[in-house]
């Protein structure tokens, strides 16, 4: 008889492992407290318009097929996927800078900023190469259980640059603001400043100029459907409406949840919930860490973020567009340093009807804008309504276009929805930032220290937060569940 292991929730993580356990002949249920699967990466559809909720990025597509190519599967079996053409574009107070689909384009757009620049950026995004060579095919394939699996013979070579900043990697290299804001940008992912995240990380450049964006046709949720075909024709059952109240213990071993009100038994628990809430379903003596040590972490921002619905179709903007037309430092600070409200936010604004009709009925266009913003802000309908009319004046603005007579509807997200929606530990919305001393075995484990056959997965724990991460997470957790004797 097959043993069972029951998941709860059903983002990146939670579904990627339920298909590496499910081919590896284990019984597999998951437990999901919404409506439908998918996590923080749900779909909104109202009146023709299709908004992917949380992830818009798909970057790293080697990952996504590597995933794939383990079930003998291709990303084509399930979606199609468009390399964006521009990648995105970085609105400046005076300029606008395009990020090509291809090096040459990339080097020629840094030559028009600053003369003689193409040489750096070429010789940077190598040394970014190597580094998401090693990064993707070593270290972030390992669990995170003992500090020798960061030794390896490509990173004592490169110890250095954990304890460089990026930050200072690219200012060395660099001295016009706006690229270095340009090269900042994609370390963002990772929920920490670029001073606080070692230049090793550098790899997310690669990721971004040498290997592209894509899109795929439909929206993310497209990856989100792909990946539950994907279980369900593996075995896996899958519950919706099905929130967890306790995961049950008996003399330290996991034995099951409940849900519902109804005990259900099980072989080995896995949470790809928020670690933070996940161990609030423990009793107390079971529990791994205090508030005391959540407190003391350095967790990615939350997002004020707004679904937006035009009736005519935009000008002057991409698929992607970064609104750099402020203090990036102020910001940061006022994310990290003193927490609070932005006094003049960055913003980010993704129209995917610019390359996917379907996304939009004719002649309109999909609009979703995110604020970064601190975890645990007070968050009221004032504040939102406040930040949506100053975006909205400044998008306005940039893009030399009058739109607010044109918005169809609007929905907002925020603090408390990330609470609410995903019991995210104080409304953060990437998890817990990837810092140097909460790099692999310094984040919260993937195996519980207290109780036998209790294991977590996604963005708190190993490798860290984002999606290509996510899915890396569900492949080690199911690894150390199939060892577990």
């Amino acid at each position: 008889m097959s043993k069972k292991v029951i998941i709860i929730g059903s983002g990146f993580s939670s579904l990627s492992a339920s298909c590496y356990l499910a081919q590896q002949g284990y019984d597999v249920e998951v437990y999901e407290k919404n409506s439908t699967v998918g996590g923080r990466a749900r779909q909104l559809a109202r009146d023709g318009f299709t908004f992917d909720i949380g992830p818009s990025w798909y970057w790293m597509p080697d990952i996504f097929d590597k995933f794939f190519a383990d079930f003998g599967k291709k990303t084509s079996d399930f979606y199609q996927l468009e390399k964006l053409s521009p990648a995105y574009k970085i609105f400046f107070s005076d300029d606008v800078i395009t990020i090509g689909d291809t090096m040459e384009k990339i080097c020629a757009e840094f030559e028009r900023i600053e003369n003689g620049s193409s040489a750096p950026l070429r010789k940077f995004i190598h040394k970014a190469q190597e580094n998401y060579e090693i990064a993707i095919n070593n270290v972030v394939l390992r669990p995170g259980i003992s500090p020798f699996e960061l030794v390896t013979k490509e990173t004592v070579l490169r110890v250095d640059q954990f304890f460089k900043t990026i930050s200072g990697e690219v200012r060395k290299n660099f001295k016009n603001s706006k690229l270095v804001s340009t090269l900042e940008f994609p370390v963002l992912f990772l929920g920490a400043k670029p001073s606080k995240t070692p230049s090793f990380y550098s790899f997310m450049n690669f990721a971004d100029f040498g290997l592209g964006t894509w899109h795929p046709k439909g929206g993310m949720y497209e990856i989100i459907k792909a990946m539950r075909s994907l279980a369900e024709g593996l075995g896996v059952t899958l519950f919706t409406d099905s929130p967890v109240e306790k995961i049950r213990v008996k003399n330290c071993r996991c034995i099951g949840i409940v849900s519902n009100g109804n005990e259900i038994d099980s072989d080995f628990v896995l949470s790809g919930a928020d670690y933070h809430h996940s161990e609030s379903l423990l009793d107390k003596p079971y529990r791994q860490y205090s508030e005391s040590y959540w407190a003391h972490k350095t967790f990615a921002p939350s997002s004020l973020l707004f679904y937006v619905g035009f009736n005519k179709k935009l000008e002057n903007v991409e698929h992607h567009n970064l609104f750099f037309d402020t203090d990036f430092e102020r910001h940061a600070q006022e994310i990290y340093d003193q927490p609070k409200w932005p006094t003049n936010p960055l913003f980010y604004a993704n129209f995917p009807s610019v390359t996917d009709d379907s996304m939009a009925p004719d002649g309109s266009e999909t609009g979703f804008f995110l604020v970064p913003i601190a975890p645990g802000l007070e968050d009221t309908p004032e504040l939102r309504s406040q930040y949506f009319d100053l975006i909205m004046q400044r998008f306005q603005n940039i893009t030399k276009q009058k739109v607010d007579q044109n918005i169809v509807f609007k929905e907002s997200f925020c603090v408390k929805d990330f609470e609410e929606e995903y019991n995210s530990y104080k409304g953060n919305a990437y998890g817990m930032a990837n810092t140097l001393m909460q790099t692999a075995f310094l984040r919260p484990g993937l195996k519980s220290k207290k109780v036998k056959n209790l294991f977590f997965t996604g963005q708190l724990t190993v490798p860290g937060p984002g999606v290509p991460p996510s899915l890396i997470s569900g492949k080690l957790v199911s690894q150390l569940i199939v060892k577990q004797k």
